[in-house]
């Protein structure tokens, strides 16, 4: 008998977003054996890295904010701490992520669009005026240039008296998901992994309440990958992270406490738990078991979370609303530390205040609402989510073991392995989606006619020129031969392949030299980057 097109994609709804097929039910019988499920708190951590998880402390909810110039992103940080936000993360314009200054070229027109505008250390801290950066943890997600806006930060810090040991929070700086899937890059691949690795080093010795790298499997899912997929190629650059710092000569339980990770939460709720879940058990043993850590620290996977970009349609902006709860909820249901929930009219433009409230508001029902933050790992044995964890863990293996046949991760990206399956895993999706085999509320069903406009925010053109004024003003003051001294002496040590260059970076930050200036004196050194296509 044929299938009707309603038949099809009700069909559809018994595999998982990542294609996996989903049985009717799930019994006893799928159940691990009960010390791979453990206790909270407990290697090997499948039901959360604390003991007591939210009825000791809630997540950090924080919420992702940049736009404009630093004076207008320091007003939203202010706002979203006045309404209850615990924590700050902040979101870099394009420009800045690639290290142009705002006058470069490419720049124009991109100025302030999509995240704020950092060109020197004048920016971060006009950024952050009037914010305690004793007291309040602060995210950056940057990668390419994460080290210049590292010495940014560390320098606007010293000159508000503050010294980097008492500095908390983390800096993404994550350069393999970079080539892997975000495509923002500054500098061929292994001098690349060279400044990652500088900034683990300096940050191990220098700002013990500092997450020097958040090994990020967001883009990775946002880019099209399987959950799958976003779990083993993070995970395998996270390990990789680790392999270049003991060859660097530290300790690993010297670092690996502070590293953390930074996650997608999809909409396919219970395949999102599970992954969280098998992720926390995996990074445990093979840091355990394979690298030998011994402090038990070393051993916990801490994670944020982000609820999904691409999961947003600019199709009836208002079921966003649904989608982003039914995300925080299994961020929070899978353990995060921390958590940002996208606005429902992100798929349009830069989120509305309005929009934000609502976005931080979702967190704070979940929180204070649903109970289900009154007992720790409340999934925890479910036939369902168990077994679903165990299938994330194998096939995490299984992509473990074909990145070691290519030679570890670097050499897989450099050959294009992990770009290639997920190219071919959101070609996939996307062909299901138009054939209406998946199913995309008010997108390829349920649509509504005439949709009424939603207010957006839009972002002033003048507030490019505005930046640039400001570039230039630095440009003037400061002293230029002093600036040059800087970046000789940065070029210098970068020469040089045991050299750590977070110092020399910060001799040019408070020089007040440009990110776009250092980033081409590195470039001087190391070359620039060209990628080669992935169809």
């Amino acid at each position: 008998m044929a299938t009707t097109p309603a038949a099809a994609g009700s069909q559809q709804q018994h595999r998982t977003l990542s294609g996996e097929p989903v049985r009717e039910l799930y019994t006893a019988a799928d159940l691990p054996p009960e010390e791979t499920i453990g206790r909270p708190g407990e290697y090997p951590f499948t039901r959360g890295v604390y003991e007591s998880m939210y009825r000791g402390r809630l997540w950090t909810m924080r919420q992702f904010a940049g736009f404009g110039t630093s004076e207008e992103t320091n007003e939203r940080f202010r706002y979203l701490l006045d309404h209850g936000q615990t924590g700050l993360s902040t979101a870099f314009d394009m420009p800045s992520l690639m290290g142009h200054d705002s006058d470069h070229a490419r720049a124009l027109g991109e100025v302030g669009r999509e995240g704020v505008a950092i060109d020197t250390l004048d920016d971060m801290l006009t950024l952050f005026d009037g914010i305690d950066l004793g007291e309040v943890s602060v995210s950056m997600t940057i990668n390419a240039p994460a080290a210049i806006m590292l010495a940014f930060y560390v320098a606007a810090a010293e000159a508000n008296g503050i010294g980097p040991e008492r500095l908390a929070g983390t800096i993404q700086a994550d350069i393999l998901k970079e080539y892997i899937a975000q495509k923002e890059w500054c500098f061929p691949i292994d001098p690349a992994m060279r400044l990652c690795g500088d900034m683990i080093e300096w940050c191990t010795l220098r700002m013990p309440r500092w997450h020097p790298i958040s090994i990020s499997g967001y883009h990775i899912r946002e880019a099209g990958s399987t959950a799958q997929q976003e779990l083993a190629f993070t995970l395998k650059d996270g390990l990789t992270y680790v392999e270049q710092a003991i060859e660097r000569g530290l300790d690993v339980d010297d670092f690996a406490p502070r590293l953390s990770f930074f996650f997608n939460a999809q909409v396919d709720f219970f395949e999102e738990i599970a992954k969280y879940r098998a992720a926390r058990r995996i990074w445990a043993r093979e840091m355990k078991e394979t690298y030998g850590a011994k402090n038990p620290r070393s051993w916990l996977m801490r994670f944020h979370c982000q609820t999904a970009g691409v999961s947003l349609t600019a199709q009836q902006p208002l079921n966003n609303i649904v989608r982003t709860a039914i995300e925080a909820l299994a961020g929070v249901l899978g353990g995060a530390q921390s958590l940002h929930t996208n606005s429902y009219d992100e798929a349009l433009a830069l989120p509305t205040e309005e929009a934000v409230r609502v976005a931080l508001r979702t967190q704070q029902v979940i929180a204070h609402e649903t109970g289900v933050t009154n007992t720790v790992d409340p999934l925890g044995g479910s036939y369902f989510v168990e077994a679903q964890t165990d299938e994330m863990e194998q096939r995490c293996y299984e992509y473990f073991a074909k990145i070691d046949e290519l030679g570890g991760m670097v050499e897989a990206v450099k050959r294009n392995f992990p770009q290639r399956e997920i190219a071919d895993a959101a070609f996939e999706l996307q062909l299901e989606i138009d054939a209406g085999e998946r199913i995309v509320v008010g997108v390829n069903r349920f649509q509504q006619q005439d949709e009424l406009p939603i207010p957006t925010l839009r972002v002033d053109p003048a507030l490019e020129r505005k930046q640039l004024d400001r570039l230039q003003g630095v440009r003037a003051l400061r002293d230029g031969a002093q600036v040059e001294r800087a970046l000789a002496g940065l070029r210098e040590q970068a020469a040089k392949e045991d050299a750590n260059l977070m110092e020399p970076l910060l001799d040019c930050a408070r020089a007040h030299a440009s990110e776009g200036e250092i980033v081409e004196s590195l470039q001087r050194v190391f070359g620039d980057y060209t990628e080669t296509p992935v169809f």
